[in-house]
Formats: C-alpha cells, sequence, structure tokens
C-alpha cells in the first residue's frame, strides 16, 4: 500500500468502475482496490481475469450474473459477515448501471454493510457529454425491452419526457430502434455513440430517417449509446 493512503475497509463492498473499451481510463485508486481486497466479484469472470492479468493483479474470481446473482448475493454477503473486502465490477463501465450489480448493492445496503463507489468510466456520461445535446437535464433508460408492444409502449410514455433521454441498444436492434424512434420522435436530434473509446469510436448525429438511411447503406457494428434531443422548441 502507497504511503498516507487509507487501508480498505474490511466488510465494505467496492463499486469499482472499470474501462468501457480503452484500458487506460482506469484510475489509480481502482487499480489499489482491485490489487488490495480479497476477492474480485465480476459479471464475467473470464473478462475481468484479463483485465487483472493486464496490470499484473491476480485475485479469486467470484462470478455474479443476471440467472445467479440472487444466489451469488448470499454468498457475497457471507463474505462481507467475515470481514472480507468484495470488489465488485461488470464487464465495462460502473457495476450497478444496466447490469445486474444492482441488485447485489441493494441487498449490501439491506444487511446494514458498508458500500463504496470508486467512480471512473461510464459510456452513459461519456455519450451524453460528447453528443452536444443538452445535459443539463437527462433521462436514462438503459435497454428497451425486446418485444414490440412493450418497446412501443415505452417510447410511448418517454416522448412526453420534455428533457435528453439516453438509452443503451445493441447492434442487433438498433436500425429497428430507428424505425420506432422515426415513427415517434421524428422530429428529435439523436446521437448515436458507437465503440466508445476503442478505436473505431464514432458518434453518427441526425434525425431518425437520416441515421435510418446511413444504418441501412452500412453495417453498424459494437455496443451503442443512443442519445435523443428534446424536441425543437
Amino acid at each position: 500500500m502507497e504511503p498516507n493512503l487509507p487501508p480498505l475497509v474490511g466488510g465494505t463492498l467496492y463499486l469499482v468502475a472499470t474501462p468501457i473499451g480503452n484500458l487506460e481510463d482506469i484510475t489509480l485508486r481502482a487499480l489499489r482496490v482491485l490489487k488490495d481486497c480479497d476477492v474480485v466479484a465480476a459479471e464475467d469472470t473470464r473478462h475481468t481475469g484479463q483485465l487483472l492479468h493486464h496490470y499484473g493483479l491476480s485475485k479469486p474470481l467470484l462470478s455474479y450474473f443476471q440467472f445467479n446473482e440472487a444466489r451469488r448475493a448470499e454468498e457475497i454477503l457471507g463474505r462481507l459477515a467475515q470481514g472480507e473486502k468484495v470488489a465488485l465490477v461488470t464487464d465495462a463501465g460502473s457495476p450497478g448501471i444496466s447490469d445486474p450489480g444492482e441488485r447485489v448493492v441493494r441487498a449490501a445496503r439491506a444487511g446494514g454493510f458498508r458500500v463504496e463507489p470508486v467512480p471512473g468510466p461510464c459510456g452513459l456520461v461519456a455519450a451524453l457529454t460528447a453528443s452536444g445535446l443538452p445535459a443539463s437535464e437527462f433521462h436514462f433508460v438503459g435497454f428497451l425491452p425486446h418485444k414490440s408492444g412493450q418497446r412501443h409502449r415505452e417510447l410511448e410514455r418517454l416522448r412526453q419526457i420534455p428533457a435528453t433521454l439516453v438509452l443503451y441498444e445493441s447492434p442487433y436492434r438498433v436500425e429497428r430502434l430507428l424505425v420506432e424512434l422515426a415513427e415517434l420522435l421524428p422530429d428529435r436530434p439523436v446521437v448515436l455513440a458507437r465503440e466508445l473509446t476503442k478505436r473505431f469510436e464514432e458518434f453518427l448525429r441526425g434525425t431518425p430517417a437520416e441515421l435510418l438511411a446511413v444504418a441501412r447503406r452500412r453495417a453498424l457494428r459494437g455496443e451503442f449509446v443512443v442519445v435523443i434531443g428534446p424536441a425543437p422548441g
């Protein structure tokens, strides 16, 4: 441990933000927590194992994901009760934002355990701040439902919110989303933030119809953050 830096506290769940693409985007504090913790709870242990290896770190890994998070949350609480220092990470970005870590955090809070954020990269913030759209008031959606009826109802609801909207979308559904936006929010300015912090990072700007034309001309790959501006006027 470096001099004058406070040691990690036993019985604490540390929420460690990890790179969303560029491996340089990790804080010194995050590296220290990953080095000094007792165990790393990871959404994908293979992915996190590669990150730890890149930085010369070796720690026991505990997997948690959508279908085992309830059982794993109990195990993590048991470790916290024994005074262990647990680092929680997601595949990319800040834990608890559209990933199973949210349930683990709720369980730790309900159990009376200390939860400490270790801030860092977040796709939502990176896309919003670079989009050029108003950021003074925004509404984060996460992922839309997969079923058409539910998606339509959700977009109808979101249309009533007088603020910038931010959501996540996979490359397999981004064209479908643009079709829906062209129907329901045709006059809104939209920014597609693709492959954030990676080699082929790209920001595409336009109306839903203009971006739909782009998507139909060429394949748009990578994970997307979609930023939708307020209605003009």
